[in-house]
Order: C-alpha cells, then sequence, then structure tokens
C-alpha cells in the first residue's frame, strides 16, 4: 500500500496539514506525520523526530521554504517518488534537489488532488 507522510503537520484543526491528515485517512491512504508537537490526528501519530519513517511513496510539504532546508536530505534519503509542494510552499532550490535525486517535485494541493482521484 502507498504511504503519504505529511511534513508540517498541526494539531490545529483549521490547518491545512491538519485537513490534509483527515481527508487523507478518510481516503484510505496509509499516513504518517511529522511536525512540531506530538498528539494524534485522525488516528494518526505526529511524530515530533524525523526517524523512522519507511516506504514512503508521497510526501506532502506544509513548511515554508527556510524550514524545509533542515529536512532537505532526511526527505531525500526516504526515496519518496514525488514530493507535493502545497500552495506557499514552492521552494525552486529544493525542486531541483529532488530532480538531480530522481525524486518528482510536485507544486498542487493534496485536498485537489484527493478530490479528483489524483493521489
Amino acid at each position: 500500500m502507498k504511504k503519504t507522510l505529511v511534513i508540517g503537520a498541526s494539531l490545529n484543526s483549521n490547518r491545512y496539514s491538519n485537513i490534509a491528515i483527515h481527508r487523507l485517512v478518510k481516503n484510505g491512504t496509509s499516513t504518517e506525520a511529522f511536525g512540531l508537537k506530538l498528539g494524534t490526528v485522525s488516528g494518526v501519530q505526529i511524530k515530533t523526530k524525523f526517524i523512522h519513517f519507511q516506504n514512503i511513496n508521497t510526501i506532502t510539504l506544509y513548511l515554508n521554504p527556510k524550514r524545509q532546508e533542515a529536512y532537505y536530505k532526511n526527505i531525500v534519503d526516504l526515496r519518496p517518488e514525488r514530493v507535493i509542494f502545497s500552495p506557499g510552499t514552492e521552494n525552486p532550490v529544493f525542486y531541483s534537489i529532488l530532480e538531480e535525486n530522481g525524486i518528482k517535485g510536485e507544486v498542487a494541493c493534496i485536498l485537489v488532488l484527493l478530490v479528483t482521484n489524483q493521489h
């Protein structure tokens, strides 16, 4: 089963990362989450350490480009098929790094992709 990792996950129900976790779970997508605060969203444990993630197919980002820099290596090392840059997370520098490593960078909204069956 394909697994999605939400990076920048929030416990705040008004945040798009939180909504994304709910919709991914509702869609039946195996979901993991990484954020600043421990907690659970829709049965998914938000981890605060970037360890123990495996077999990730898709990563969806909810971090601004400056905050992404700290995770470039972690993300590339996971070898996902694609990284989705949600609105506001666009990062041409990271697109290049991903491309150099054979990973597809995609500017999109996971919520729209789910509704249109493109996830």
